[in-house]
C-alpha cells in the first residue's frame, strides 16, 4: 500500500508467493505461515463453482456501487447495518403475525369456552328429555302399528263394500230399476279404489244388459203387462210401424239406462264420470243390436216398395241422430247397427226406384210401339 496516495496496490500472485518464499526462509516456513495458507486458499478458489459466493457477491452488488477506499473500509459496517435492518424488519413483521396469532388464539379460546358451555347445556337438555324421547319413540311405534291395522281394516272394508255393491248390482234385473241411496253412497266410497269402482260398474252393466235384451224380446213377442201394449211383431205386416216401434222402444230404453247410471253415480266426483256413463250405456245396448239388425234386414230385403223404403231410411236416420244425442258416440255398436240399416235401406230404395223406372220406361216403349203399329 502506498502511503502518500492512500490507494491499495495489487500485488501479483506469483510475486507475492515468491516474496513469501524468499522472506520466510524456505519451503517449511511457507507451509507453516498462516497468511500464506490463507492467501493460497483464496488464490485456489474458483468462483464459478462456489454458488454461495456468487449469491453473496450478487447481493453485495445491489448496494456496493462505488469501489473506493472509504467504501471498502466501511463495507463490513454497511453489511452489518443492512443485516440489522433486515432483522429489524423481520422482527416487526413477525411481531404483527404474533399479535394476529394471539388474537386468533383468544378467539379460539372464546369459541372453545362457548362450545363447552353449549355442550354442557345440551347434555343437561338431553338428560332432561331422555324420558320424553323414550315415550315419544314408543308412541310412534304404537301409532305405526295402529295405522297398519287401520289400513288393513280399511282394505277389508272396501272389499266387503265391493262385494255388497256387486251383489246389489246383480239384483237390478227388473225393468224398472230402483237405485237405492245406500248403493249410491257405496259407489261414492268406491271411487277411491278405481279398480273396485270399475268392476262394480261392469257388474251393473252386465246385469242391465241382460235385462234390456230380455225386455226387448218380450216387447217383440209378448208385449206389455196384461198384453198392453201389444207385441211389436204383431205389426210386422206394417213395415214402417214395425221398424218405428222397435226403434222407439230402444230410444226409451237407452234414455232410461242413462238415467239409472246418473242416479247411481250422482255423488261420484272423480273425473271421467260422463265417459263412464256413456261407456256402460254402450255396453248395455250392445246386446239388442243383433235381434234388431235381423228384423230390420228382413223388412228391408222384402222390398216393401220405394216409398216405404224411403220412409224407413229417414226413420233410421232420425233415431240415429236422436240416440247419439242421448249417449254421444259411446254406444258405437248400436249406432253402427242403425247406420248400417240406414245405408242398406237407401241402397235397396235406389235399387227399387231404378227397377220401377225401368218398368215405366218399358211401358212407354210398348205404348210407342203399339201406336206405331196402329199408324
Amino acid at each position: 500500500m502506498a502511503e502518500g496516495s492512500g490507494e491499495v496496490v495489487a500485488v501479483p500472485a506469483t510475486g507475492a508467493a515468491n516474496g513469501l518464499n524468499n522472506g520466510a526462509g524456505g519451503p517449511s516456513a511457507q507451509t507453516n505461515n498462516p497468511l500464506s495458507r490463507k492467501l493460497r486458499k483464496i488464490l485456489d478458489t474458483r468462483l464459478d463453482n462456489d454458488k454461495e459466493m456468487l449469491e453473496a457477491l450478487k447481493a453485495l452488488s445491489t448496494f456496493f456501487v462505488e469501489n473506493s477506499l472509504r467504501t471498502r473500509r466501511n463495507l463490513r459496517g454497511d453489511i452489518e447495518r443492512r443485516s440489522l435492518a433486515i432483522n429489524e424488519e423481520f422482527v416487526s413483521i413477525f411481531k404483527e403475525v404474533k399479535e394476529e396469532l394471539e388474537s386468533i388464539h383468544e378467539d379460539v379460546q372464546a369459541m372453545n369456552s362457548c362450545c363447552q358451555d353449549m355442550t354442557c347445556r345440551l347434555q343437561a337438555a338431553k338428560e332432561q328429555t331422555q324420558d320424553l324421547i323414550i315415550k315419544t319413540t314408543k308412541l310412534q311405534a304404537e301409532s305405526l302399528e295402529i295405522m297398519e291395522q287401520m289400513a288393513l281394516l280399511q282394505e277389508t272394508s272396501y272389499e266387503r263394500l265391493y262385494r255388497w255393491a256387486q251383489s246389489e248390482c246383480r239384483a237390478l234385473t227388473q225393468e224398472s230399476c230402483d237405485i237405492s241411496p245406500v248403493l249410491t253412497q257405496a259407489m261414492e266410497a268406491l271411487q277411491d279404489r278405481p279398480v273396485l269402482y270399475k268392476y262394480t260398474l261392469d257388474e251393473f252393466g252386465t246385469a242391465r244388459r241382460s235385462t234390456v235384451v230380455r225386455g226387448f224380446i218380450d216387447a217383440l213377442t209378448r208385449g206389455g203387462p196384461g198384453g198392453t201394449p201389444r207385441p211389436i211383431e204383431m205389426h210386422s205386416h206394417d213395415p214402417l210401424r214395425y221398424v218405428g216401434d222397435m226403434l222407439a222402444w230402444l230410444h226409451q230404453a237407452t234414455a232410461s239406462e242413462k238415467e239409472h247410471l246418473e242416479a247411481l253415480l250422482k255423488h261420484v266426483t272423480t273425473q271421467g264420470v260422463e265417459e263412464n256413463i256413456q261407456e256402460v250405456v254402450g255396453h248395455i245396448t250392445e246386446g239388442v243390436c243383433r235381434p234388431l239388425k235381423v228384423r230390420i234386414e228382413q223388412v228391408i230385403v222384402a222390398e216393401p216398395g220405394a216409398v216405404l223404403l224411403y220412409k224407413i231410411s229417414n226413420l233410421l236416420k232420425f233415431y240415429h241422430h236422436t240416440i247419439s244425442g242421448i249417449v254421444g258416440n259411446s254406444a258405437t255398436t248400436l249406432l253402427t247397427t242403425i247406420e248400417e240399416m240406414h245405408l242398406l235401406s237407401k241402397k235397396i230404395f235406389f235399387s227399387s226406384l231404378s227397377l220401377h223406372a225401368s218398368k215405366l220406361m218399358d211401358k212407354v216403349r210398348l205404348k210407342n210401339a203399339i201406336l206405331e203399329l196402329c199408324e
